[in-house]
């Protein structure tokens, strides 16, 4: 059997595990993100300014994956909320039966929100469905201004594009305006938000657009 054959026999399950996600999110009026980057572009630290500035009876959990640690969780487990690690040992990318194996134990009618932080990288984990309401990408200053251009296919599936430490800017050769022509480029009427996750500018922008997100996916605002 040859390699392509295997890989979308894969890819082909992973869809049907997702589509039953997804139906898991509909029914229970979850409202499902999955967070895609580089390493090192500041996924986890967006997740933890987020969960800071959420009310403390916000009905959120956090499913973060990483290679080999569990760093992530024991960051964004700090603010209270559920937190569960997904270790890929070496696989880069999460799939739809990890997001379902470590799923279990919590009850989905207790959340509005899932979180999904994906594993540092920004090409195998935009080819796996998760069964998400939308893709986000995040972009820091410090990676080039070409990145949207060498990695297309996340830029085109992703939503949002979160250009993140902006605070970084005067330090650094990265061209915003040239940025945005690029995200705009492979995915025509893409939203941006600029954030710096150290000084908090643009952070009101991005709970705005979970929220009003969340309320477009579920037809509700949060319970």
């Amino acid at each position: 059997m040859s390699r392509v054959v295997v890989e979308k026999k894969v890819l082909n399950e992973n869809q049907i595990l997702a589509e039953q996600l997804r139906e898991r999110y509909r029914q229970n009026d979850v409202f499902c993100l999955n967070i895609i980057s580089s390493p090192g572009s500041g996924k986890t630290s967006l997740l933890e300014r987020t969960l800071e500035r959420f009310p403390k009876d916000t009905r959120v959990a956090v499913l973060t994956g990483d290679i080999q640690t569990e760093n992530d969780a024991i960051r964004l487990a700090r603010a209270g909320f559920p937190v569960k690690q997904i270790t890929t040992g070496g696989t880069c990318h999460l799939d739809a039966r990890m997001i379902e194996k470590h799923l279990v134990g919590w009850d989905l009618g207790a959340l509005d929100f899932l979180l999904v932080e994906n594993v540092g990288n920004l090409v195998c984990p935009s080819s796996y469905d998760l069964g998400e309401h939308a893709k986000v990408v995040v972009l820091s200053v410090t990676e080039g201004d070409d990145k949207p251009l060498k990695y297309p296919s996340i830029f085109f599936k992703a939503e949002l594009a979160v250009i993140n430490k902006i605070d970084l800017l005067p330090y650094v050769p990265f061209d915003m305006a040239k940025a945005r022509e690029n995200i705009q480029k492979v995915h025509p009427g893409a939203e941006i938000i600029e954030v710096s996750c150290t000084t908090g500018a643009g952070l009101d922008q991005w709970l705005n657009w979970l929220e009003a997100r969340r309320e477009k996916a579920i037809g509700a605002p949060v319970r």
